[in-house]
């Protein structure tokens, strides 16, 4: 099989999968999971690529969640909201200086990753438990590098060859 129809299969099985599980058993946002999931082939792919998307997200989600707790205590202000995330953009920019989180937009889309879950599931970064939009985020990003791993050694296998069986003699 080619490359580009065994990432196809790959992708659309495990595509299938990821929306089936975030459905039923896994109560996480889909749309999170296959931003990580884009984030994962973004970094290079392999464990190597795993390892900085999965940083990268959870960075920028650590990030999101300070300038949402600053948003949150203060008094209502659009000024001081603008002023938070300018300087969580920033320092989105500092961080992906890192050699390991050399990739910003790998931040930038765990940042938004948790900004949009708290709008999605209407909880906020000062509520507590398993639901908080934090936890949910990182989850959520790393299921679906997860499944990036899973969809590129997927479709390596679709295209390998299979060996002919020794012959006897």
């Amino acid at each position: 099989m080619s490359p580009t129809l065994a990432l196809t299969v790959s992708i659309a099985v495990l595509g299938g999968l990821d929306t089936y599980l975030t459905a039923t058993l896994l109560p996480i946002p889909v749309w999170v999971t296959f931003i990580a999931w884009a984030s994962f082939f973004a970094c290079g792919g392999g464990v190597s690529g795993l390892v900085k998307s999965v940083a990268s997200n959870w960075t920028g989600i650590l990030i999101a969640s300070l300038c949402l707790l600053v948003i949150t205590m203060a008094p209502t202000s659009p000024a001081l909201a603008a002023v938070s995330v300018g300087i969580g953009s920033g320092l989105m920019i500092l961080a992906a200086s890192a050699g390991f989180l050399g990739y910003p937009p790998a931040i930038v889309f765990g940042f938004a990753s948790l900004v949009g879950t708290t709008q999605a599931n209407g909880r906020g970064v000062l509520d507590l438990g398993l639901t908080h939009p934090t936890l949910v985020a990182g989850f959520s990003m790393l299921v679906g590098a997860l499944f990036g791993i899973v969809s590129e050694r997927l479709a390596k296998v679709l295209t390998e060859r299979p060996t002919a069986p020794a012959q006897a003699h």
